[in-house]
């Protein structure tokens, strides 16, 4: 391949994590830990230069041709390449993957060093880098793909990923399994929303002749015309997979549990990888998505519903990550819902602030959580408590004021609190849902509500009032290489509005050029009122409930006995776990140990046990010959012999 032009440069953000992975491979463990952090952050880091670099490139060259590596595979009419598209939505996604990657690459550093001590086995910080850059590598094939089966190599790439790093403590959790069990649910959940997309991309190659991006969606409108039913079938179910992976109902019980993972892994998944990849294909697909009207109307309301749903949750929820957890899956579904209204610069303008804030918030969570095990260690006693509950917590804001402040941007961002960036990003969605959508608006502004509730229950349980455990009074400061991240995370939390900022509109310009032009968004201060109102009350409203006074050690939650069964579904997730256990799980497995003792132990096993009892037999008869006895071989020598001759004489 020739480097004619800058946009040449696009192979290398594939290469680069690989060649950092293939590094530590080698040399990772001679050179140790400060060497393995450093090569893995700089490849992360000059992934991202690269994407600037391509950035630029698009300025002067609006649209340019893909970037053909090598032909892949070619099987009769059918022909797949390894090329790269370089347009305005993959670079913007290269972009926020290769920046906020990096930022959590460096706070992995710090993070990891503790963390591997804290459990027992300082030899796989190596590892964690090797996933994390792998993770890395896979994201940038899925955006940078010019095909749906490119695509779907990083689409599995970043399915791998995250079960190896959920998974990354394996022998930890309940029972010795728990960790290893988040990882397989999620893999497993995976699978099923896998499963639509391939079915979504054999229909599109059935109907188009091609999986290349280019000449797929300029044919759409013919095949909505003549096959509208085939449309409809392939929007629906890549909507299965993107309720997969993008972690919306009824595809979203595996999301919550992947905080069995090591929390920079979180941020990762949460901010900038795996859980972005829906919302993503769907903002790359949206020709297909603006001819079907009955699929946009389905995405719309599995997105407003998912967010309600699991902003409801996350109010009940007492691990400090786990509410964070369910607020990323509310939040996807209010790019989701985006969507499909059709304002799809809007979702992916709250998709790039998302990753700002998400990724403050789990790494301010993380700092949080190694700063209550400082000082349970320091207190040197055989005390145990979860780090990780924030019942356990309180009064952090005098003990770790750095990271109180920055928690405290990514909270009010998340909020919606004005002026921070995502005040303007989710104003967008309402702005979009309020114009000809009044149920979903409505169902956003409740989502909205409980998302400032429960984000200012959770600032207010963490760092104010008293310490509620020995722990948190001990607790101290965590080092640089932790708390500089966080810093830049909140200072692109307070001025990533400015990305699409009303009157400016940056990004509706800059996605014009990939998704086509449209009316942007007008900013509508009656929308933006009732949204800051209802930030305000809910957070208000938590401060009523918890901040007014310290909450004791060891006291109910104040809103339980208020609200009830309601609570007690809430902090049960409303039970969609045992739901699933009931009609999916224990049918299964009671089909499964029905078949088997008759099928897998009476007639697999008992085929392979029977030919190994037959070889065993036939072994120790034969092995009668064999006796060792010279004189034993000499008689059969003389039957052999008086056998051939009488033959010969008989013949």
């Amino acid at each position: 391949m020739k480097f004619d032009s800058i946009f040449d440069l696009v192979p290398l953000v594939v290469f680069l994590p690989l060649l950092g992975l293939l590094i530590n491979l080698l040399f990772g463990q001679k050179l140790g830990e400060k060497f393995t952090g450093i090569t893995a952050s700089l490849a992360t880091g000059l992934t991202f230069v690269v994407s600037t670099l391509l950035a630029f490139g698009l300025n002067a060259t609006p649209n340019p041709e893909p970037i053909k590596l090598f032909d892949w595979i070619s099987l009769g009419s059918f022909n797949a390449s390894w090329s790269f598209r370089v347009d305005t939505l993959s670079v913007e996604m290269m972009l926020v993957v290769s920046g906020v990657g990096t930022l959590i690459h460096v706070y992995s550093i710090g993070y990891m060093h503790s963390d591997v001590r804290h459990n027992g086995d300082p030899a796989r910080y190596r590892r964690f880098f090797l996933f994390m850059n792998l993770f890395i590598a896979a994201m940038m094939i899925l955006v940078c793909a010019d095909n749906f089966l490119m695509m779907f190599v990083g689409w599995e790439g970043v399915g791998l990923c995250s079960y190896l790093l959920i998974g990354f403590w394996f022998e930890k959790g309940k029972d010795g399994i728990g960790n290893a069990e988040a990882a397989k649910k999620a893999f497993i959940t995976n699978r099923i929303g896998d499963f639509g997309l391939l079915i979504a991309m054999f229909l599109i190659y059935w109907n188009f002749g091609s999986l290349d991006f280019g000449t797929v969606f300029a044919a759409a409108p013919t095949v909505a015309a003549t096959h509208p039913t085939a449309m409809l079938l392939i929007t629906l179910f890549m909507l299965l997979g993107v309720t997969g992976k993008s972690a919306q109902l009824p595809l979203s019980v595996w999301l919550p549990d992947a905080m069995a993972g090591p929390t920079p892994v979180s941020a990762l998944i949460h901010a900038a990888t795996m859980v972005t990849a829906g919302v993503y294909l769907m903002a790359r697909s949206s020709a297909f998505y603006a001819l079907v009207p009955t699929a946009q109307t389905a995405v719309m309301w599995v997105g407003a519903v998912t967010a309600l749903f699991a902003a409801t949750v996350a109010v009940a929820q007492n691990d400090i990550k786990k509410v964070l957890a369910y607020s990323t899956i509310s939040q996807l579904g209010f790019m989701v819902a985006a969507v499909g209204m059709g304002a799809t610069v809007a979702g992916m303008f709250h998709l790039v602030t998302h990753a700002f804030f998400k990724a403050l918030l789990f790494l301010a969570a993380g700092s949080v959580i190694q700063g209550v095990e400082r000082g349970l260690h320091h207190l040197k006693s055989d005390v145990e408590i979860d780090p990780q509950d924030m019942r356990n917590m309180g009064g952090l804001r005098k003990q770790m004021p750095l990271t109180f402040w920055v928690y405290l941007i990514g909270g009010l961002t998340l909020a919606g609190l004005a002026p921070l960036s995502g005040f303007f990003s989710k104003d967008e969605i309402l702005v979009a849902s309020s114009q000809g959508h009044s149920a979903v608006f409505v169902v956003l502004l409740i989502a909205a509500f409980f998302t400032a509730f429960y984000i200012g229950r959770q600032i207010l349980m963490v760092f104010f009032g008293e310490p509620r455990s020995a722990a948190a009074a001990k607790a101290t400061e965590s080092p640089r290489v932790i708390t500089v991240p966080l810093l830049i995370l909140a200072a692109l939390s307070v001025l990533g509005g400015l990305f699409n900022f009303p009157g400016w509109l940056v990004m509706d310009h800059w996605l014009a050029r990939t998704l086509g032009e449209g009316e942007p968004l007008a900013f509508l201060w009656s929308v933006a009122e009732i949204s800051f109102a209802l930030a305000l009350f809910g957070i208000g409203f938590s401060w009523l409930v918890y901040g007014r006074k310290s909450l004791p050690k060891d006291q109910p939650d104040p809103i339980q006995k208020g609200l009830g069964p309601v609570y007690n579904g809430m902090s049960h997730k409303w039970w969609v776990d045992e739901f699933y256990g009931l009609i999916i799980l224990t049918p299964y497995k009671a089909i499964a140990r029905f078949f088997a003792k008759p099928v897998d132990l009476g007639v697999i096993d008992g085929a392979g046990n029977s030919l190994a009892a037959a070889t065993k037999s036939l072994g120790t008869w034969l092995r009668r010959f064999q006796n060792g006895y010279v004189r034993s071989y000499a008689l059969w020598m003389l039957i052999g012999l008086v056998a051939i001759l009488t033959y010969l004489v008989l013949r």
